[in-house]
């Protein structure tokens, strides 16, 4: 059996593979695996924190997901995960009312699953979002202005945050790339990210729709924390103790 105190590379190294596989590590569970003290776990989880290979939290640490590249490279990244998931989120929208759907590939799914007899006022940051909705005979688009970001695929300055503060949303589905149930729903743009914090404040239901490579994992702005989200719309395959964390939270856990 390998002597972990004596290797730390070897012991970083198993900690990497574990954060790869899990999402997040715990530094009670680490230690006792390995032999080795909580301390000298703590170490090593400093040390690949300031790699950016994790984040550290509260007894542990999460995985640090790097930037997954501008609208158009994500777009065909996992498309047959994002429409199961996307479709099931569209039963969630209540017709009659007034929404908000955020940028990103995930929602833009979501806008083409719409069901084509759903009567609804949907308010959107993202110009292919929008013209999506224009598919949509029963669909009121509605699309905030100002510069759009080429990273984000989508509006997010002052001239944006302005025009939706005198909107109040049944429901907004707000884009992120990464959460976890301590640190909450993260992104990598700082304007991006205020601008979804504004448009949570302006919405009677936050919800988020991602998929299960995001989860658990942190980026670098918080969006919001978990309680403040409503519902998380994953894939199936979770691991459970990760949705059981999301629910103590108090997030609702739909599943595709």
């Amino acid at each position: 059996m390998l002597d972990y105190a004596a290797f730390p590379g070897q012991r970083q190294d198993l900690i990497r593979q574990i954060l790869q596989e899990n999402g997040r590590v715990v530094c009670a569970e680490l230690a006792t695996r390995m032999n080795v003290s909580e301390h000298t776990i703590r170490r090593d989880l400093h040390e690949l924190s300031k790699e950016g290979f994790c984040k550290k939290v509260y007894g542990g640490a999460v995985l640090q997901l790097p930037d997954a590249g501008n609208f158009f490279t994500r777009e065909q990244k996992d498309s047959a995960k994002k429409d199961a998931i996307a479709q099931k989120a569209a039963t969630l929208i209540k017709a009659g009312g007034c929404i908000f759907i955020d940028t990103g590939t995930t929602n833009l799914a979501l806008a083409k699953a719409l069901p084509a007899d759903l009567s609804i006022t949907v308010v959107t940051n993202s110009p292919a979002i929008a013209a999506e909705l224009l598919r949509h005979p029963l669909c009121e688009v509605i699309m905030t202005g100002g510069q759009i970001q080429r990273a984000s695929g989508g509006a997010v300055g002052a001239t944006a945050a302005n025009q939706i503060q005198g909107i109040i949303f049944d429901q907004a589905f707000i884009g992120g790339c990464a959460m976890d149930p301590d640190m909450g729903l993260t992104g990598f743009d700082f304007a991006d990210c205020e601008f979804k914090k504004a448009v949570i404040a302006q919405s009677n239901q936050s919800i988020v729709v991602l998929t299960i490579d995001k989860l658990p994992g942190v980026a670098r702005f918080v969006v919001a924390k978990s309680r403040d989200i409503d519902v998380l719309v994953v894939e199936e395959g979770m691991d459970k103790d990760v949705l059981d964390a999301f629910t103590a939270q108090d997030v609702r856990i739909v599943c595709a």
